[in-house]
């Protein structure tokens, strides 16, 4: 039986939103000096949200400039307690204005209010008490005594969650005792825009956080800046290539977080129901817009049926609309851009053979939209198999013995994530040690803490992001 809901509309009142934003620089919004704005719309309904300033080179050295001032002037002046004070007071200016975050990012990117008000929001939150109690105690992280921070830190950021990566960013920067220019994705600006009013309510000192919105010139400009120390990327792998490769002659750090084509193994004898509702977070979560998604399902053939069949009835009840009604559990692809490659890929999978399923749901006329939708009869040599297409659609694979599961896992040029679903405990152990995986998750999927390190091998990029391993990459010292 199917419930039907009644529509449950989160308020748009709790949102201010600027029909034009500035840029911030040195603790205040400035315009910029090329002057050209563009405009970020909600992808629900294809409504334009505001205008925002697309920063210049010009720009992105006024910003170096004021971080690597405040660098000298202020913050590496204070010890560690005191940096952990802002970012303890960031962190519960951010759990006060949560509700306003969690609609206007749903507004901004076009994901259910749900994931935005129980995951994201209170996830970026986490992310800032945890590194504030980190900033009075890095000679105990095993990174060295007294470990010395880069200085200014370059910081670019994907549109899938805006908020959330901003977090995993700017908070163990703040900790470690450097300051950032951060861009925010260009569909996706407006949280890190009122982030910015959040480091003003903080009081936290001009010029430790700029943000500079625009495009991929001004992420380039910032990359290429002689003053930035360190860069940080989350992204696809093709910029983070680019990316590798403009710094490689210089003395910058860098770390990468990019592309996945995640593995979500089932053995046969995992626990049916259990795992198919991770199957559903593992690629339906966030409209399959994460890199770490479990996008490749790997299932033993006595169970495959059974399996499907099961996944289907789920699927059926997945509620796909409005991200700010509180129903919705699929919510509005990010772009249009996004979804013509989603359909791109999806329809190569139809022409290579491979059977498409989605269940009958009913999309809105405006805005982008794409059906959960999974795929069978599909080989490691299908592009849906091997590129990443980052929307919901799952590949289903399958195996006849544990070292076949492996080996097809492993059989890709990504290494981020993976998924083990088993009754053995036995079999998680070996298995987890024979996969190429930065990330394995053991019956569940898509759990994330902020204690807990976060990255990728091969062409998902290297280094990690929270817990103790993600401070390294933020300080230079002995770590041996």
């Amino acid at each position: 039986m199917k419930f039907e809901y009644a529509p449950a509309p989160e308020s748009t009142a709790i949102v201010n939103i600027q029909s034009e934003y500035n840029l911030f620089i040195d603790g205040k919004f400035v315009p910029s000096k090329g002057g050209k704005r563009f405009e970020t719309i909600n992808p629900a309904n294809e409504k334009v949200l505001s205008r925002v300033t697309q920063a210049t080179a010009s720009d992105v050295d006024k910003a170096v400039k004021a971080a690597s001032e405040a660098y000298r002037k202020t913050w590496s002046k204070l010890t560690g307690a005191q940096r952990g004070k802002y970012l303890f007071r960031i962190a519960r200016i951010l759990q006060e204005r949560a509700r306003e975050f969690a609609v206007l990012e749903s507004m901004d990117n076009g994901k259910p209010i749900r994931e935005t008000r129980d995951t994201d929001i209170p996830l970026a939150a986490a992310h800032f008490f945890y590194h504030a109690g980190w900033a009075d105690k890095l000679d105990y992280a095993g990174l060295g005594k007294n470990p010395k921070p880069h200085g200014v830190v370059g910081q670019i950021i994907p549109w899938n969650f805006p908020m959330l990566m901003l977090a995993w960013k700017v908070a163990p920067a703040l900790a470690t005792g450097n300051t950032v220019v951060l861009k925010p994705a260009e569909t996706t600006p407006l949280t890190a825009l009122l982030f910015a009013e959040v480091c003003q309510q903080a009081d936290l000192p001009k010029g430790v956080v700029n943000i500079l919105t625009g495009d991929g010139a001004t992420g380039a400009a910032i990359v290429n800046h002689p003053g930035i120390n360190k860069i940080a990327f989350t992204g696809s792998t093709e910029v983070g290539k680019i990316i590798a490769k403009s710094v490689a002659s210089s003395k910058k750090a860098l770390t990468l977080e990019l592309g996945g084509k995640g593995a979500n193994i089932i053995f046969e004898d995992a626990p049916i129901d259990e795992t198919v509702e991770g199957i559903i977070n593992g690629i339906y979560f966030n409209q399959g817009h994460v890199c770490c998604a479990g996008s490749r399902l790997l299932v033993q053939e006595n169970i495959k049926e059974e399996l499907l069949e099961k996944l289907k009835r789920r699927m059926s009840m997945i509620r796909v609309g409005d991200p700010l009604d509180k129903n919705t559990d699929l919510g509005a692809i990010n772009s249009q851009a996004q979804l013509m490659k989603i359909r791109e890929l999806s329809e190569s999978g139809d022409a290579e053979g491979a059977e498409r399923w989605s269940p009958q749901c009913e999309l809105p006329e405006k805005g982008f939209w794409f059906p959960p939708t999974f795929f069978t009869g599909v080989s490691q040599a299908h592009r849906i198999a091997r590129e990443e297409i980052f929307g919901p659609v799952l590949s289903v694979i399958s195996f006849r013995t544990p070292s076949e599961a492996i080996e097809k896992a492993n059989n890709t040029p990504f290494g981020l994530s993976a998924g083990i679903w088993t009754d053995k405990g036995s079999r998680i152990l070996w298995s987890a040690q024979q996969l190429k995986a930065g990330v394995i998750w053991a019956n569940t999927f898509n759990k994330f803490d902020p204690a807990s390190p976060f990255g990728g091998y091969k062409e998902s990029g290297w280094g990690r992001e929270g817990g103790r391993h993600g401070l390294s990459a933020y300080l230079k010292g002995d770590f041996s």
